[in-house]
């Protein structure tokens, strides 16, 4: 990250620290906006190392000052402020990679059915039962791969979104969901190998 200071190139005096929340908390936004130019590179960074993801991870900490902000009045006076906030960063990405894994489970679910379902009236349990057997290494593959690459081709090829549709839903440009795509099915197809070498 050169030409942008490291967040402990900046001098953090507690006593000064311990002035900023407190007028924080009383709710002076200036004060809460100087402790986070104080912090805002290491919430970054602790925010990344979760998601694996940059722009994520800037939305992570972003939503994690908000909290903060809101969790002033929870804070122990005196108490050192950096872990405090890490912490809240910290369970924001976390929590926020479990939101995506239930969507993404449950998507690959009602897909999975869906297939199943989708024979003749008339096909025979056994049928189905063989169709399920056939489709469950791609949802096994689709598990492993990265989530940002199990999440376009998810909305691609799953919930069949077109590529801008695609690009709205995961805040992306349209040219990263066609590359994304191509490195994901790439990805994909590693994992299937994998299976059938297995």
């Amino acid at each position: 990250m050169e030409g942008r200071p490291l967040e402990k190139d900046i001098e953090i005096e507690p006593a000064n620290e311990q002035k900023l929340i407190a007028r924080s908390r009383d709710g002076d936004t200036n004060a809460f906006g100087t402790l986070v130019a104080m912090h805002q590179e290491i919430a970054l960074r602790v925010a990344h190392v979760v998601v694996r993801d940059h722009a994520e991870a800037e939305d992570v900490a972003q939503d994690a000052f908000i909290k903060a902000f809101a969790a002033l009045d929870r804070f122990r006076a005196g108490s050192p402020f950096r872990p405090w906030l890490l912490r809240i960063v910290r369970n924001e990405a976390l929590n926020r990679i479990r939101r995506r894994r239930r969507q993404e489970r449950l998507a690959l679910r009602v897909a999975s059915e869906a297939v199943v379902a989708s024979g003749d009236a008339a096909s025979s349990p056994e049928a189905a039962a063989v169709l399920a057997d056939e489709i469950r290494p791609v949802f096994r593959a689709l598990d492993a791969i990265s989530v940002r690459h199990r999440s376009v081709l998810i909305h691609r090829f799953v919930l069949g979104l077109s590529e801008e549709e695609t690009a709205t839903v995961l805040a992306i440009p349209r040219g990263t969901v066609k590359s994304r795509t191509a490195r994901a099915l790439a990805a994909l197809r590693t994992e299937l190998e994998g299976e059938t070498d297995g």
